[in-house]
C-alpha cells in the first residue's frame, strides 16, 4: 500500500496543482473520486491489467463509466495516466488529492462512535469543540456502538482518540497483565 501511495503522490500533486491553476478543485475532486471508486472494483482492476487492451481505451472507458462532465485538463490527465500505465493508481491518487484539498480548505472529516445516540445539539457542540481544537472546519459523522459501554471514540485520518469505557478497561487489563 505504501508503495502505491509513493507511486501515486507525484500524479496527485500534479493534478492538485493543475486543479488549483484552473480554479477547478471541486470538478477535479469529483472526477478523481468517482474514477477511483470505479477502478477499485475488482472487475475493472482485471480489465486494467489486460495487456491486450489499448491504454487510451481504458482511460476513455473509466471516464465514460464515471458519467461526470470533465474539462480538457482532466481528460489530459487521464491520458497521461494511461500512457504511463498508471490508471490502477486512481484510488490512491484520489485519496491524496482529497487530502491536499482538505488541507488547503482547512477542513476535516471526523467519525465519532458513541455508546449512545447523540442528539443534534450534542453533535453540534462536539463538532464546535473539535473545530476549535483542530483549527479546522469539521464535518462530523456519528455512529453508535453499544459495546463501548460508555464514552466516545473519535477518528480522523491517523488520529484516534479512544475515550470509551471499553478502551479504558482494555488499557487497565494490559497494565495489570504486565
Amino acid at each position: 500500500m505504501a508503495e502505491l501511495r509513493t507511486l501515486a503522490r507525484p500524479y496527485a500533486k500534479a493534478a492538485f496543482q493543475a486543479a488549483q491553476d484552473q480554479q477547478q478543485l471541486a470538478e477535479w475532486s469529483e472526477a478523481l473520486t468517482v474514477a477511483g471508486q470505479i477502478t477499485a472494483n475488482e472487475v475493472i482492476r482485471q480489465l486494467l491489467a489486460n495487456p491486450g487492451m489499448d491504454e487510451q481505451k481504458k482511460a476513455d472507458l473509466i471516464l465514460e463509466t464515471a458519467e461526470v462532465k470533465v474539462s480538457d485538463g482532466v481528460r489530459n490527465f487521464f491520458t497521461i495516466l494511461a500512457e504511463n500505465r498508471r490508471l490502477a493508481l486512481l484510488p490512491e491518487i484520489a485519496a491524496l488529492f482529497n487530502t491536499y484539498r482538505a488541507d488547503l480548505e482547512r477542513t476535516v472529516d471526523i467519525d465519532v462512535t458513541t455508546a449512545f445516540e447523540l442528539s443534534d445539539e450534542q453533535q453540534q457542540k462536539l463538532a464546535q469543540a473539535l473545530s476549535t481544537k483542530l483549527e479546522r472546519q469539521v464535518s462530523l459523522a456519528a455512529s453508535m456502538d453499544k459495546s463501548l459501554i460508555g464514552g466516545v471514540i473519535v477518528r480522523t485520518g491517523d488520529l484516534v482518540i479512544d475515550a470509551s469505557v471499553r478502551g479504558k478497561l482494555k488499557k487497565l487489563a494490559e497494565t495489570l497483565g504486565s
